[in-house]
């Protein structure tokens, strides 16, 4: 059993977003679903029968979703960092994450349709932004700071000077 496990507060979409996230990672899959029963759905607000908990993976991870209420949003001071193997794995996950009416941010990041933050990056991006050349990591920084979704073709160019 994972120790420590990520939990997402949802308006009333955690089911939906569970299944969203789970047919955008490979080894990934919709779990437990917990449902308002109807004392507790009428005590709170919500309709009897649905989905209060959701437990979902993805790529093996476990995550638990709440339907909780309105009253908390998601911001930037929290997100999920993607690591990609190449451009086109970055690519396909950015893409998939923006569907249905995510936004892009600037540095790779993105907010998904549920509002989430998310930051999509290469898995070279660290060996590209360390060393022992300062000048080269502030190379490859000024490279990305106006970069929406990152391209790892322009990083590797402004490492290389």
């Amino acid at each position: 059993m994972q120790k420590i496990v990520t939990h997402l507060w949802f308006d009333d979409q955690a089911e939906e977003a569970a299944k969203f996230y789970t047919s955008i990672f490979k080894n990934s899959k919709v779990g437990a679903v917990s449902r308002y029963s109807d004392a507790v759905a009428a005590a709170v607000g919500r309709k009897p029968g649905s989905a209060m908990t959701v437990q979902f993976e993805l790529d093996g991870q476990t995550f638990y979703a709440l339907n909780g209420g309105p009253m908390f949003k998601f911001s930037e001071a929290i997100s999920l960092v993607v690591n990609c193997k190449d451009q086109a794995e970055l690519d396909e996950v950015w893409d998939k994450l923006l569907a249905g009416g995510g936004k892009p941010q600037q540095c790779g990041w993105l907010k998904d349709k549920f509002g989430l933050s998310w930051q999509v990056v290469p898995t070279v991006l660290a060996e590209l932004m360390s060393g022992s050349d300062p000048a080269r990591a502030a190379r490859v920084m000024q490279a990305l700071m106006p970069m929406v979704k990152l391209d790892i073709a322009g990083l590797r160019r402004a490492c290389e000077g």
